[in-house]
């Protein structure tokens, strides 16, 4: 081969992975806002100057592009967890996942690389896909949870070493919907703040995990008289959750409900302001919850520790889960903003919380607004609890997957 045709295909090659990876990101950014099922290869085209054709001569198909860029994700968060895993030490292992997970969002926020898929999104993939994308992806979360391998950790059973991974991982995923509040110069402090709370938890001193009940924090009118409404909002929130917002449709959840689509839309206008209502529903549970954590005659971490508890169990209620927060980033722009300032709402609730405990000398001198953030991703995490623990009792949840959060992740 002469140097002029080695040159001529080095550059194809060159041009050719550049028109790919301009694709995943057109695509992965599509996905994101518009999930699996909305997401196009005419939109994809569109987005980076092509026509359809010929994105298909990259990806045939649309689930082959929309597994292409979860397969993407989960290399980037593999080498994450590869390059982690080269200190040594359980909180120096930690320390540097979370240098190069700020400095990859900070790489991302600038437009210096691509954004990473919402993997919640997985499940509404199509077969071969999902379990191709699946594997993958429990092969991430056993190299995150190798960071439990380590002596520090002695005592600790598999099952509490797959909940702290699992909260740690979701810590990453879900400050994608938090950091746009912060500048990206704000990202080393934010990153140490989430560390020190990680590593040393909320307390003052050594507590033990005995958190009070609260009282049923189910909307009072599901419990007495709209049922049937009840029953409507629940079984799309847990079709929602599964197969993600565009991934569960109307057809979907009436055969959930086993009804008709008829039926269905003589109890709603439109899925829009179904899971609206799904969203206005989880909004009203935890801000009863938190309600009555604030009038418990105790210390402030007390009555967070009641709120987390009482939220993560009604996860595994019958009235249970509640509805991700991922499911907003799908919804039209004006009712997303709608839903993220009640969202907010709710995690600013808790970083009252937080600062009056702080003030009162019960929970360590962290930023009430990250603690607030990690604290709602915690519970927002939860909802997915029965999906990788499905043995999992109701009663075991809060200590299982509140507790590493509100004492930290190195409390055995």
């Amino acid at each position: 081969m002469t140097p002029d045709v080695a040159k001529k295909g080095t550059a194809a090659t060159a041009r050719y992975a550049a028109k790919k990876d301009a694709i995943l990101a057109a695509a992965t950014t599509i996905l994101n806002r518009q999930g699996v099922k909305g997401m196009t290869l005419a939109d994809v085209a569109t987005e980076v100057g092509l026509i359809t054709t010929s994105v298909t001569y990259y990806y045939r198909r649309k689930e082959d592009l929309a597994a292409a860029c979860f397969m993407r994700g989960i290399a980037i968060f593999n080498d994450l967890a590869v390059e982690a895993s080269k200190v040594s030490g359980a909180r120096a292992r930690l320390a540097r996942f979370l240098e190069l997970f700020f400095d990859l969002s900070r790489r991302i926020r600038l437009k210096e690389t691509v954004p990473i898929v919402a993997f919640g999104e997985m499940r509404a993939l199509k077969e071969p896909f999902r379990t191709e994308v699946s594997d993958a992806f429990n092969d991430l979360f056993r190299a995150i949870r190798s960071f439990f391998d380590d002596p520090e950790f002695t005592g600790l059973d598999r099952r509490e070493a797959t909940a702290r991974t699992h909260l740690l991982l979701e810590q990453a995923f879900s400050s994608v919907l938090w950091l746009r509040r912060y500048d990206v110069e704000d990202y080393p402090r934010i990153r140490d703040r989430m560390f020190d709370i990680l590593s040393g938890g909320l307390a003052v001193g050594a507590r033990a995990w005995a958190p009070p009940p609260l009282p049923d924090p189910t909307p009072s009118a599901a419990r007495t008289q709209d049922v049937s409404r009840e029953t409507f909002l629940v079984a799309a929130t847990r079709l929602i959750n599964r197969k993600g917002y565009r991934g569960a449709s109307v057809d979907e959840i009436s055969a959930e409900l086993k009804v008709t689509k008829g039926s269905f839309y003589h109890h709603n206008n439109d899925k829009d302001g179904l899971v609206s209502q799904c969203f206005e529903r989880t909004f009203n549970v935890k801000r009863n919850v938190q309600f009555a954590a604030r009038a418990l005659q105790t210390d402030q971490w007390t009555r967070l520790a009641a709120a987390s508890a009482t939220l993560v169990e009604y996860q595994l209620s019958d009235h249970g889960p509640l509805l991700r927060a991922s499911a907003m980033q799908a919804l039209p722009s004006d009712l997303r903003q709608e839903m993220v300032e009640a969202y907010n709402r709710g995690s600013d609730r808790f970083a009252g919380m937080i600062s009056d405990g702080i003030a009162e000398g019960s929970i360590r001198p962290v930023d009430p607004l990250v603690a607030a953030h990690m604290l709602s991703s915690m519970l927002n995490a939860a909802a997915s609890l029965g999906m990788w623990a499905p043995d999992l009792k109701r009663e075991e949840a809060a200590a299982l997957f509140a507790r590493p959060l509100l004492l930290g992740v190195f409390t055995r």
